[in-house]
């Protein structure tokens, strides 16, 4: 089976849909073209297809509701645009898909949401139970309260951090261009369309161009993103939103768009997710043994020697050996105060430090990366 024929029959898609698409190029949402998604992703429903939708165009019609024809720079002016825009696009969704009996789901996140442990479940069991219910989830990041510290910057990433959120089989970014190209084909006329390949060639990136004025990314991010599905085992579809059916002719293995696959495992991948894109809150310094125990098996308190930071349970944290040096990261199963009395101990001593015991080790083999 070809990696088209792969991504025609996976099961779960993520589908993004930039602000140029959803927008018409700033002139307020294009009804049309929204409606037509609709039929599509219903169609695929039938088909038997789990559909998640990214959207982008909420600061875009923001915008076109108050006459702004530049995307301003400051966040609050973002914010506001964003909670202006986001009603009218969720509205007309709704719409949309009400003419096929689907349900629709807004749901807005932070970066937060996906670095804090228990968030981050929450939103994997909401998602995974809209999708049990029938509904289409409509994700955007939460522009109205985001900052610049904590916001994910373009959706290209959003729809990838989703993809390894539901674990899903494909991310399929519809843009306004026909895909990745050898080289800008706004500026060479002899550019060829690259129609494959894998998401870690480093070759692409040196391709990629910028993004245009009423979205903050460009083909780079929809690249960087395709990385970072890829670490899920997600294949990536980079195509054009204007195709006609796009979508439907996806699912019956047309070569559109270029299409980046995974080249590594996708179980050890995840956790390489986990490790890159979380927050590192603290520090833990191993001995010797528990630099060479980490290697099959969890992190256990008693080959700590020393903690750093200050982490809650669920955060993520480094894992250093006696030189100081990286070599694991992971998801922690007590807060930093605690580690501190823990350390150096055994697991059976937890409960009479602590006065409970909430798992035996300090980090367990399924959320602990090696580097």
């Amino acid at each position: 089976m070809t990696d088209r024929e792969k991504l025609g029959k996976s099961k779960r898609w993520v589908i993004k849909i930039g602000s140029s698409l959803i927008t018409n190029e700033g002139q307020g949402l294009d009804t049309k073209a929204m409606q037509a998604w609709a039929e599509q992703i219903a169609e695929l429903r039938n088909q038997g297809k789990e559909i998640i939708m990214v959207s982008s165009g909420a600061v875009a019609e923001g915008m076109a509701r108050m006459g702004w024809t530049k995307r301003p720079h400051e966040l609050h002016k973002l914010q506001a645009a964003a909670a202006l825009g986001q009603m009218g696009l969720v509205q007309q969704f709704e719409s949309c898909f009400k003419k096929h009996d689907i349900h629709t789901a807004q749901v807005l996140l932070t970066h937060e949401d996906l670095s804090d442990r228990q968030r981050y479940l929450n939103a994997r069991s909401t998602l995974r139970t809209l999708l049990s219910l029938g509904a289409i989830p409509i994700i955007n990041e939460n522009d109205t309260v985001a900052t610049d510290e904590i916001r994910f910057g373009d959706n290209d990433t959003l729809a990838a951090l989703v993809a390894n959120l539901v674990e899903a089989d494909a991310v399929i970014i519809l843009t306004d261009q026909q895909g990745v190209f050898d080289k800008d084909p706004r500026n060479n006329k002899d550019a060829e369309l690259i129609s494959s390949s894998h998401a870690s060639d480093p070759k692409l990136l040196e391709v990629a161009g910028d993004g245009g004025s009423l979205g903050c990314g460009g083909m780079r991010t929809k690249i960087t993103a395709a990385r970072r599905a890829a670490r899920s085992g997600a294949a990536t579809l980079i195509a054009s939103g204007a195709e006609k059916e796009v979508l439907l002719r996806v699912a019956r293995n047309e070569t559109l768009g270029t299409l980046l696959t995974p080249d590594s495992d996708p179980i050890a991948t995840r956790k390489q997710w986990l490790a890159n894109q979380l927050t590192v809150r603290g520090s833990l310094q191993l001995d010797a043994g528990a630099c060479r125990a980490i290697q099959k098996s969890s992190l256990l308190a008693v080959g700590v020697t020393s903690v750093s930071g200050t982490f809650q349970r669920g955060d993520v944290v480094s894992c250093l050996d006696i030189d100081g040096k990286e070599v694991a990261r992971g998801l922690v199963n007590y807060q930093a105060s605690e580690v501190e009395l823990i350390k150096g101990k055994a697991s059976s001593e937890i409960e009479n430090l602590l006065g409970y015991i909430d798992e035996p080790e300090l980090i367990h083999r399924d959320n602990l990366v090696l580097l």
